[in-house]
């Protein structure tokens, strides 16, 4: 039996339903940021409730120092069930087709986009602080809802079902390469092996758990692009391109708008474009020697954003003060973020055998989260040297 004969993805409903979750995984996180399996359904629900306290504390009059104390608590859980629910999320679609990867990461992106927007839209009207952080967190909440909606929905769908193999009594065989699959008809051939088309076929005993050590060995070229993707772009962004200033705003309204349109909504969009592209077409190939290099060119962009016109500094010299150049660089910065790293979380899953693409999934996850936390440890590192 080959992929074609499974069921269908109709209206593409489990690809929308991933984007979905994708964008209930970082939507909250973006708009703290701004203002600034079961595991799966148990951190949406946590997260969701956090969010609706968060909502009802904003209107409960507190001194500035528990109010912070409360918020980082807030932010300390969010971050950890954050976490499970993106690592059981990625290692799930890792059982899928490698493009249903990819609406998670641009959903992601999306939840980005969103938060700028908002940040723009309250400079706009210019609103007060306590009805801005209301919308904020009452819009996450609508976003997690939306998203635990989306997840009660997923394994009523054939396509999902047949992928997961909750449905299915016998074993299922997939080649690596061409990703097919075969019903087993032989299974009591020595050595747990069957003929088939003149090739041995080995037989996945599903009680077997698959070696996390093994599986990384066959992905870690993925699984450390993805993480050095992240530690590059959290190295500057935002703790270094939130701090460039403007030399076309000084003394007109484009100074309140530079940082969240140039910086903010900026990267946001283009790396929720880059995301998507993959959707398109998946260049380089996972096999490719070329991916891991672009990837590695990116660190390039952090000497670019340091001789940008950051403020305050105290070694380097402002090679490109002009506002032009900072949104060329955060142009190709965002965009080449949210395609390499789109592309390397896609075909992470798919250099295992299918039993392994959901500890595959789960793996990439790790690496994306390990990226994160270097970043932000680098960020610290590349301010002094400013």
């Amino acid at each position: 039996m080959t992929a074609r004969d499974g069921p269908q993805d109709r209206y593409k409903a489990v690809w929308l339903i991933f984007f979905i979750l994708g964008l209930g995984t970082l939507l909250p996180w973006n708009f703290f940021v701004t203002a600034r399996d079961v595991r799966i359904m148990g951190s949406l629900v946590a997260i969701g409730l956090l969010f609706l306290i968060t909502v009802i504390m904003v209107k409960v009059a507190m001194e500035p120092l528990p109010f912070f104390i409360f918020t980082m608590i807030c932010i300390f859980f969010i971050n950890s069930f954050g976490a499970i629910l993106q690592s059981s999320l990625f290692g799930l679609a890792g059982l899928l087709p490698a493009s249903y990867t990819a609406p998670i990461m641009s959903g992601q992106g999306l939840a980005g986009t969103f938060a700028a927007l908002a940040m723009i839209f309250v400079i706009a009207i210019d609103a007060q602080q306590a009805k801005t952080f209301i919308g904020y967190f009452t819009t996450a909440c609508v976003a997690i809802v939306l998203a635990i909606f989306s997840y009660i929905l997923l394994p009523r769908m054939d396509f999902f079902r047949y992928y997961s193999m909750k449905d299915k009594t016998e074993y299922r065989v997939y080649n690596a390469e061409l990703e097919t699959k075969r019903d087993l008809i032989k299974k009591d051939e020595p050595n747990g092996m069957e003929q088939n088309n003149s090739k041995i076929i080995p037989i996945h005993n599903p009680d077997e758990k698959p070696s996390v050590i093994a599986i990384f060995k066959k992905l870690w070229v993925m699984a450390a692009s993805v993480c050095f993707i992240f530690t590059v772009t959290i190295g500057v962004f935002p703790s270094i391109t939130a701090k460039v200033s403007t030399v076309l705003g000084e003394g007109n309204r484009w100074d309140s708008y530079f940082i969240p349109v140039s910086c903010f909504l900026l990267f946001n969009v283009f790396d929720w474009t880059g995301r998507s592209l993959t959707a398109l077409f998946t260049w380089p190939g996972k096999d490719s020697c070329l991916l891991p290099v672009m990837v590695v060119l990116r660190v390039i962009f952090i000497p670019l954003f340091m001789l940008c016109n950051v403020q305050s500094r105290k070694y380097l010299p402002v090679v490109f003060s002009h506002d032009a150049w900072y949104i060329v660089f955060m142009i190709f910065f965002s965009i080449s973020n949210g395609y390499l790293a789109s592309l390397c979380m896609c075909f992470g899953p798919k250099k295992v055998l299918a039993h392994e693409a959901e500890t595959a999934g789960a793996i990439m996850a790790f690496f994306l989260s390990l990226g994160l936390a270097l970043g932000a440890a680098v960020s610290f590192l590349i301010q002094m040297l400013i």
